[in-house]
């Protein structure tokens, strides 16, 4: 029962949306990275292997995760990797390349390069008209290039190579190179986005490229837009987990929640909040569900209240110290575990709730062959460890 005004929805029903929402639940997986992507707004596309892990955990057949994200990201670039929400960068819709820009990336970029230009000129650098005749060169010579490395663009301009101290008489100071506070720059205007990668699919080392061309929208528009499409995939969520998602300031939260005629429902915690017409409930999806998902997957990193759907005893295990979570084991909608890959490729899982173990273990089992199979003999180490995935990985 709700507070005689609005629906309570508990603990079971918002697993049972995440279960199916996120493509998780077997019934429920995706036939294509897009499809998966869409479902979920946006993937974390800071360390590249979990874009391709979170797709294929999602995937009616995870054999074609690699071939086939790569092909939407770089051949057909209905996806495209950049910065977003928060500073972060994501693998979105192409489709949203104009709504991420214009609701979160303007107030970004602005800070960046006015950040940029004030250590330039401590520095004693040179000023921002010469900063803006190596900016144009340098869009220009990628235009040429349609894809390049940092490497390839200082060769084209060499004005790139400028160096100055950052942080002079600091603890911190050091020396930065303008090719990569630039091109940093440029990425949260939208400008340019991340390309192929130099190595396999679990390089760090990538290429850049043109961004799509969008149109200027309106960032409240923009704004309200990516809260309904986040809400329908994400929701229920509290305030403050949608402040935490986006990064906007909480009057920003509410002007796009009122603009979009978001729905209060009743948490357990609290007020929470449901897209325009998605108040009514919502069953489990029927059987119950096993899965492995990557370090920074954005179901595990979705929401900053996450105690539905992750006990706090195993936060300390799970995450590092900056709050990036590790590679994670699901069992029916919540995390009951972590797992490792090992240097020879083998799987290796932690279920740390004796009372769900046995139910589980046999799923879980299923799910590390599944992975193991398809991932083969690539070694796909997390960009940020965390205690578990070090010691289950030893």
């Amino acid at each position: 029962m709700g507070d005689g005004r609005r629906r309570h929805i508990d603990v079971a029903e918002r697993r049972a949306r995440l279960s199916l929402r996120h493509r998780l639940a077997g019934a429920a997986r995706a036939a294509t990275p897009e499809e998966v992507t869409a479902s979920l707004v946006a993937l974390h596309g800071t360390d590249p292997a979990t874009v391709y892990l979170a797709v294929a955990a999602r995937l009616a057949d995870p054999a074609k995760a690699v071939p086939e994200t790569e092909r939407a990201l770089y051949e057909d670039r209905t996806l495209v990797r950049m910065h977003g929400m928060r500073h972060t960068v994501f693998v979105f819709p192409t489709e949203l390349t104009a709504v991420v820009h214009a609701s979160t990336g303007l107030t970004v970029a602005a800070r960046e390069r006015a950040s940029l230009l004030k250590d330039m000129a401590k520095a004693g650098a040179p000023d921002a008209a010469w900063l803006a005749e190596v900016e144009t060169s340098t869009l220009a010579a990628l235009a040429r290039r349609g894809q390049a490395t940092a490497a390839e663009l200082t060769a084209d301009e060499p004005r790139l190579r400028e160096q100055f101290v950052y942080a002079a008489g600091k603890s911190y100071e050091g020396v930065h190179t303008v090719s990569s506070r630039l091109l940093r720059v440029l990425g949260v205007e939208g400008k340019v986005v991340r390309g192929r990668p130099l190595g396999s699919w679990t390089s760090s080392q990538f290429r850049w490229a043109q961004a799509p061309e969008h149109p200027e929208l309106d960032a409240a528009r923009a704004q309200a837009d990516l809260l309904d499409r986040w809400l329908r995939a994400c929701g229920p969520a509290t305030e403050a987990d949608l402040k935490w998602w986006t990064g906007w300031r909480v009057t920003e939260v509410r002007r796009a929640l009122s603009a979009i005629g978001a729905q209060e429902v009743l948490l357990d915690e609290g007020t929470g909040y449901v897209a325009d017409g998605d108040v009514d409930p919502v069953a489990a999806p029927g059987e119950p569900w096993a899965a492995l998902l990557p370090g920074l997957d954005p179901t595990a990193m979705a929401w900053q209240r996450r105690d539905w759907y992750l006990g706090p005893d195993l936060r300390p295990h799970l995450f590092d110290r900056s709050g990036n979570v590790g590679p994670t084991v699901w069992w029916d909608g919540r995390v009951v575990g972590g797992w490792a890959q090992r240097a020879d490729g083998e799987i290796v899982w932690r279920i740390a709730e004796p009372g769900v173990r046995r139910e589980a273990e046999a799923a879980v089992a299923a799910e590390a062959e599944r992975l193991r199979a398809w991932v083969g003999t690539t070694k796909v180490t997390p960009r940020f460890r965390t205690p578990w995935e070090r010691e289950l990985s030893a």
